[in-house]
Parts: C-alpha cells; sequence; structure tokens
C-alpha cells in the first residue's frame, strides 16, 4: 500500500513539473508572439509615425555622438553641394557650417520645443477643462469666454508678441507655444466632463462623500485622456511648425540651432543653393508627418474600440 502511495506521488510531481516546465517553455516564445501580435494589430498610419518618431528621437539622443562639437562652427567651404564631399554628406551652407550636424542638433531643440509646450498647452487645457465641466455654471461661463478671448488671437501672431515681451530664449519660446495653445485641448475636456459627470459611477462617489478633486482626479480625468492623447499628437506637430516659424523670422535662441533657424539664415541663398533650405524643411515636413500619422492613428484606435 505503502508503495503504491509512493508511486502515485512520484508520479503527480513528475506530471505536476512537466507541466510547469511546459508552460515555462511555451511562455517564453508566446510573450514575443504577443507583442508581434499586438504591433500589427496597430492602425498602419499608427505604425508609420511611431516608426519615424523614433527615427527622430533616436538622432535627438545621439546627435552628440553622430556629430560632436558646435553645430555653428565653420568647418568646410561654404556652398559645398550634397554628395561633393564625403565628409559633409548633406553639404555646407554659405557659413561653411555642417548641414547634416545642424540638421541633428536641431532635432534635439524642435522635438524639446514641441514636447514640452504640448504639455504645457495639454496641462493648462485640461485643468480649465475640468474645472468648466464639471462645476458648470459661472464658472463655466467664465471660462469658457477666457477661451473663446485666447481663439480669437492668432496663435502664431500670439507667440510672437509673448516672445518679443519675454525674450527669445528656449525657455519663452517653448512657455509662449504652450500659453496659446491649450484652447482644443479646455474645450475637448470639458466636452468629455460633460459627459462624463453624468455617469453612475461618479454620481455614486459624490453620495459616498467623495470630493470634488477625488473625483475629477479619480473617475473623469483618466476617463477623459484617450481623445486628449490624439489631440496633444496634433499639438506637437503644431508645436513644431511654430518654432520653425518663429526661428525663421529670426526670434530663436541664439545659443541653439533649430531646423527653422537653418531656414532662416539660408534664406538669402534660395536660388544659388536650395538645398541649403530644403533640407531642414523636409526635416520639419518628416517630424510633422510624423506626428499627424501618430494622430490618426490613435483616432483610428478610438473609433474601433467605441464601435466594439
Amino acid at each position: 500500500m505503502k508503495t503504491d502511495i509512493g508511486t502515485t506521488l512520484s508520479t503527480a510531481e513528475s506530471s505536476a513539473s512537466s507541466r510547469t516546465a511546459s508552460t515555462h517553455g511555451d511562455s517564453a516564445p508566446a510573450r514575443p508572439r504577443r507583442r508581434f501580435a499586438a504591433w500589427r494589430g496597430l492602425p498602419p498610419s499608427l505604425q508609420a509615425g511611431l516608426v519615424l518618431l523614433l527615427l527622430l528621437v533616436l538622432v535627438a539622443l545621439f546627435a552628440d555622438r553622430l556629430y560632436p562639437g558646435d553645430p555653428f562652427e565653420m568647418v568646410g567651404a561654404a556652398f559645398t553641394p550634397p554628395g561633393a564631399d564625403a565628409q559633409f554628406p548633406l553639404g555646407t551652407d554659405l557659413m561653411g557650417r555642417d548641414i547634416a550636424a545642424g540638421l541633428a542638433h536641431g532635432t534635439r531643440v524642435s522635438l524639446t520645443v514641441g514636447l514640452s509646450a504640448t504639455l504645457i498647452a495639454t496641462v493648462i487645457g485640461s485643468a480649465i477643462g475640468l474645472l468648466a465641466g464639471y462645476f458648470g455654471g459661472w464658472v463655466d461661463h467664465a471660462l469658457m469666454r477666457l477661451t473663446e478671448l485666447f481663439q480669437v488671437i492668432p496663435h502664431f501672431l500670439f507667440a510672437i508678441i509673448l516672445v518679443s515681451i519675454m525674450g527669445s530664449t528656449l525657455e519663452h519660446i517653448v512657455l509662449a507655444i504652450g500659453l496659446t495653445s491649450w484652447t482644443m485641448v479646455a474645450r475637448l475636456v470639458r466636452a468629455e466632463t460633460l459627459s462624463l459627470r453624468e455617469r453612475d459611477y461618479v454620481r455614486i462617489c459624490e453620495v459616498m462623500g467623495g470630493s470634488p478633486l477625488r473625483v475629477v482626479l479619480t473617475h473623469i480625468l483618466p476617463n477623459a485622456l484617450p481623445p486628449v492623447i490624439v489631440a496633444a499628437s496634433i499639438l506637437t506637430a503644431l508645436a513644431v511648425l511654430t518654432e520653425a516659424g518663429l526661428a525663421f523670422l529670426g526670434m530663436s535662441d541664439s545659443n541653439l540651432i533649430s531646423w527653422g533657424g537653418m531656414i532662416g539664415a539660408s534664406r538669402d541663398a534660395l536660388l544659388d543653393a536650395p538645398y541649403m533650405t530644403l533640407i531642414p524643411g523636409a526635416a520639419i515636413v518628416l517630424a510633422v508627418a510624423a506626428l499627424s500619422l501618430i494622430g490618426d492613428g490613435l483616432a483610428q484606435r478610438l473609433r474601433r474600440g467605441a464601435a466594439s
């Protein structure tokens, strides 16, 4: 009898260990398959946008290693066209500066401005939209009139005025773009809040004594974030364009190189050497296209989730 029990226990242990081993063996290759399946499930526009944005981020991160030194340094003969010198694959500008080096370092500046300004605009717009949508009444009326006031003034003109007053440092440019770009987020969050505040789980939290701050932060804001993320990708693209426009007008940080600044510095050579403006212009188009594709892909993803 003892022998039978021992045999049964050993058989059970061996079968359990084999199941455990098979489970671990199956889960190891299953994880990459799940990740790949999740990637394939993304809309094609979102995939393309993420790949392009990843390339830009890598260039920004490794700009110092790719092109060490000062990108403003005159390192070669002026007006060297692309492909004429292996040392300068994208050529040099009218001052003899390496265009490829300026492009790489300008990627960092443009992405920093775009993402930082979008963060400021998203925080301001979300706060105003949450307050207006949740409290309603005179709070909603006052905040929406303020939003309309900011919408009346053209964003780019408003940014020019603010930079002229504060000064053309990188921090001031980021702040100016952020302060002029929050209105879209505010209206979007307000609309979401007006819808969400009538949900049962919000009413239950209020009845149970939840403070307005707790209700807004734990129940309304998380559910209002998906469309805000889509809007943030669009705002980032607009911020990159705004920074390029300011730099083209000479309202950029003189200590930093940017795509718009490269175009502005080379506008006198537009007819003789169009590559000086076309190359940084193509970088701006690439960045805006990447962010626009991400926004379009996220919107498709949200619509697909709402339909299901």
